[in-house]
C-alpha cells in the first residue's frame, strides 16, 4: 500500500536521534525512502526541515540529512496550501495541517509525535499508527 503523508519535523528528528532500527520513526523514514510513503510538503515545511535538522545541537550527519531531504523533494508532492483559519495550540504546526488538508481527499495522513498539537482527526496519526495503516493492521 502506498500512502500520501505529511511528516512533522519531530518525526524526522526522532528518527535521526534513534539508535534503534525497529523504532517506529526510523521504520517510517525507511518506508518514505523506499517509496511506500509519498511525502507531501510545502516550501515552508522544507525550510523548517532544513533549519531543524541543521541545528548544531543535534550533530546530525549532513549526508544523512541531505539524503532524507532529497528523497522528500524527489519523490514527494509539493503543495502550495490555502489558509484554513484553524487555530492550533502551537501555531508553528499550522503549515503541516494546512498541507494535509489540501491532500486529504487523496487519503493523505499527517504523521506527528505531538498529537496534542492538532485536532483529533483520523488522518492525524503517530509514526506507529502510520506503520499499522501501511501494513493493513487498522
Amino acid at each position: 500500500m502506498i500512502c500520501y503523508a505529511v511528516i512533522d519535523t519531530n518525526v524526522l528528528v526522532s528518527a535521526l536521534l534513534s539508535n534503534h532500527a525497529d523504532a517506529a520513526t526510523v521504520q517510517l523514514v525507511g518506508r518514505l525512502i523506499s517509496g511506500e510513503i509519498v511525502p507531501v510538503y510545502s516550501n515552508e515545511i522544507m525550510c523548517e526541515y532544513r533549519e531543524a535538522l541543521g541545528r548544531k545541537k543535534f550533530k546530525f550527519e549532513q549526508n544523512m540529512v541531505n539524503y532524507i531531504l532529497l528523497a522528500v523533494e524527489k519523490y514527494g508532492v509539493m503543495i502550495d496550501p490555502s489558509a484554513t483559519g484553524v487555530i492550533l495550540p502551537d501555531m508553528k504546526d499550522l503549515p503541516f495541517y494546512e498541507v494535509v488538508m489540501m491532500k486529504k481527499e487523496d487519503g493523505a495522513y499527517l504523521v506527528t509525535g505531538n498529537l496534542k498539537h492538532f485536532p483529533v482527526q483520523p488522518f492525524i496519526v503517530t509514526a506507529r499508527e502510520m506503520l499499522n495503516i501501511l501494513d493493513g493492521k487498522t
